[in-house]
């Protein structure tokens, strides 16, 4: 045995503890320990019958982190899972918190599985690229009906213990102390009072009509339906003959440790947690017990209803008396909205709403440790309000914009103490978008940016730490690569085939059908603010600025480039053809035809460009950062790893042929960024890059 496993013995029965914190996950330690256990309580002639449970806070919770990309030591887990179904004493698994991946897995080869009242179970591999590579596919389908069968295993989420016992995943739910409650049950299945059962020997019966129907699900959504279409086939294994549907299962594990997806889906899941990596980490953040935030609209809303679901109560300050009922009603209806989804609880929702203050009286911020700006994007409106919050609000209160565009810096001028000014950059809908753009300025307090990333990890959001540019990381990038779809438009691709082409490629939904649903008024303002800095050599597209000049804003008024009828469906708006085409003819542009894969190329290789120089300049502190903005705050395929990881898997090379390749058409918009082509010099990667910083 080793450290993390340990036995102790009751009479005629024993219990087999795993003691791996933090989540006891199924490191090698955990697997030999498991393994030596059964060797020694199965030659105790005394033994009659075991529990096999947790310390801590959960049952093991999946694999190790730490052992990701390596090869595995003896025992591997599938080889731990047989030996506990082969064991010729019967064993109970007792699972307390969550039984995840492996721990599943395990608790499926053991005799009988008994959960303990609030405790989860699943197999969320598929959000890794796998599949459940230790005879989960072929296990679960002897124990469950095939619909939570399929529902488990390719969409990954957990389900209650309850749940579990509906369906027949476990036997019993307990309360109680998990080595207490281990104790008691081995007992009873000892004496027969708790039925054993060796999984391998239950039959199966997969739904055809279930399997056939999650097949066409799943082929339908392309790229981002493979994961789970492997998963399937693991699935379909588990009516062979057991040993042979386990071989299937591992072959397509392996299968899956060597794909795109897994590699795209490793990259996000540590992306998530290597942007914590802040030079200010090790600074104490200040104490936020309340909140202030200016403006009550939109996004002034969603960050008070973040701000609320974490607890903290927040002031919000209208301009008008008869705006304040507005905000009030906004924020109320996405609170009901948090009990809907169950982010919050019946219970607490009228305790949160408690926590709630709107008024117009700016005063009333003079004793909040922090204040969110979420007003009109006007650098004047926004120096006049940080004046009036220098002069109100306490000494070390954080003052924050919300600011998508604007200069921090200058934002920072309008008061006495720019060490106190933060950019906390939220995405609509705030209460339930995770990335925070934490825009770092000149002159601000390494204290205010931990701060900054204290309260992210509070509000449940992935914090991003940004310098300051114009756009600073997403939109920045954003502005740029939405010239290359309007270039191609103009060029002769049809805007429904850009849309839909990239949707192929994995996005939720095309850059055109995006711009409705954001209102198309919002790209105008900003065009406008940024038309005296247009350089002269820069082309640029009208017909977006014709859509709106006819009235039509997109989703908000029915029209934009699709039309949005009653029924839900969209038809193009027949009169941005004509847009098109006056514009075409006014710059003698000869339409040509697109391929899917083209349009792709292009639109990822614009977005690659300026990603490229974001790392170049310093604004982002590593690739990986880049990737996490757009995985968390603009839907980037998440399969793909983000537009850097996928860069990598282009090659430096390849994309800076590309990139002269288009040149010649538009030299100054397609130009080679200098890091890029170092990196095809020196033949590195990004992933060199986030290992460097």
């Amino acid at each position: 045995m080793t450290e993390v496993v340990t036995i102790q013995k009751f009479d005629d029965i024993a219990t087999i503890c795993i003691d791996n914190p933090p989540v006891n996950a199924a490191g090698h330690a955990m697997r030999k320990g498991v393994v030596d256990a059964l060797d020694m309580l199965e030659a105790d002639p005394e033994v009659k019958a075991i529990a096999l449970y947790c310390a801590g806070r959960t049952f093991v919770a999946g694999a190790d982190i730490r052992e990701f990309g390596k090869p595995s030591q003896p025992p591997v887990l599938p080889d731990v899972c047989n030996r506990l179904e082969a064991s010729s004493k019967p064993i109970v698994a007792i699972m307390h918190g969550t039984a995840l991946g492996g721990g599943l897995e395990l608790a499926l080869c053991c005799h009988a599985r008994v959960g303990i009242t609030g405790s989860k179970v699943g197999l969320p591999e598929v959000n890794l690229g796998l599949l459940p590579g230790s005879g989960g596919t072929i296990r679960l389908p002897r124990v469950a009906d095939t619909a939570t069968t399929i529902k488990m295993i390719t969409g990954g989420a957990p389900i209650s213990a309850e749940d579990a016992l509906k369906h027949g995943i476990i036997d019993r739910l307990e309360d109680g102390d998990p080595a207490q409650v281990a104790v008691t049950i081995a007992k009873e299945l000892r004496d027969w009072k708790l039925k054993a059962r060796v999984t391998r020997d239950l039959p199966v019966n997969l739904n055809g009509d279930k399997m056939s129907a999650a097949r066409s699900k799943f082929e339908a959504l392309g790229s981002k339906g493979a994961v789970a279409l492997r998963a399937l086939r693991a699935i379909e294994g588990a009516a062979k003959p057991i040993d042979e549907g386990l071989a299937a299962e591992r072959a397509l594990f392996i299968e899956a440790l060597a794909s795109d997806e897994h590699h795209g889906l490793k990259h996000a899941f540590f992306a998530e947690r290597a942007v914590a990596n802040i030079p200010e980490a090790k600074e104490t953040p200040r104490e936020i017990k309340t909140a202030g935030v200016i403006g009550g609209g939109t996004m002034g809303s969603g960050i008070a209803t973040s701000m609320l679901l974490a607890g903290i109560p927040v002031t919000v300050i209208e301009m008008a008396e008869d705006r304040v009922a507005f905000a009030v009603k906004t924020i109320t209806g996405n609170l009901q909205g948090a009990v809907k989804r169950g982010k919050l609880s019946h219970e607490a929702f009228d305790a949160t709403v408690a926590k709630l203050t709107v008024t117009t009286d700016m005063s009333s911020l003079c004793d909040v440790d922090l204040v969110i700006e979420a007003v009109f994007e006007s650098m004047e409106v926004k120096h006049e309000v940080f004046a009036k919050l220098d002069a109100i609000c306490k000494t070390g209160a954080v003052l924050a914009s919300n600011t998508s565009y604007l200069n921090i810096d200058e934002i920072a001028k309008a008061v006495t103490r720019p060490q106190d000014v933060i950019g906390l950059h939220f995405f609509s809908p705030a209460h339930v978008m995770r990335l925070l753009e934490v825009v770092v300025a000149d002159k601000t307090a390494p204290d205010v940016v931990a701060t900054g990333f204290a309260l992210a990890k509070r509000l449940r959001k992935v914090a991003v730490r940004a310098g300051v540019c114009d756009g600073f990381i997403g939109n920045r990038i954003l502005a740029h690569y939405a010239r290359s779809t309007g270039y191609m438009m103009m060029d002769g691709a049809d805007y429904e085939q850009i849309d839909n082409a990239l949707v192929g490629f994995g996005a939720a939904m095309g850059p055109f059908t995006v711009g409705d649903l954001s209102g198309l008024d919002i790209g105008w303002a900003e065009r406008k603010r940024r038309a005296p800095l247009r350089p002269p050599e820069e082309r640029y597209i009208g017909v977006a600025d014709k859509i709106c000049e006819a009235g039509d804003f997109g989703r908000k008024t029915g029209k934009g480039y699709y039309v949005y009828w009653p029924d839900g469906s969209k038809t193009k708006n027949p009169d941005v053809a004509q847009f098109i085409a006056d514009e075409q003819a006014e710059k003698g542009i000869t339409p040509r035809s697109f391929t899917d894969e083209e349009i792709v190329d292009r639109y990822i290789t614009a977005m690659i460009v300026e990603c490229a120089r974001v790392v170049e300049e310093g604004i982002a502190l590593r690739p990986i950062d880049v990737d996490a903005v757009f995985l968390f705050g603009y839907g980037f395929p998440r399969h793909r790893g983000g537009p850097l990881c996928y860069a990598d898997k282009i090659g430096a090379q390849a994309l800076v042929d590309r990139i002269n390749s288009y040149a010649k058409d538009d030299a100054y918009y397609w130009r080679v960024p200098a890091l890029l082509q170092k990196m095809a010099d020196d033949g590195t990667t990004f992933a060199d890059l986030n290992k460097e910083r």
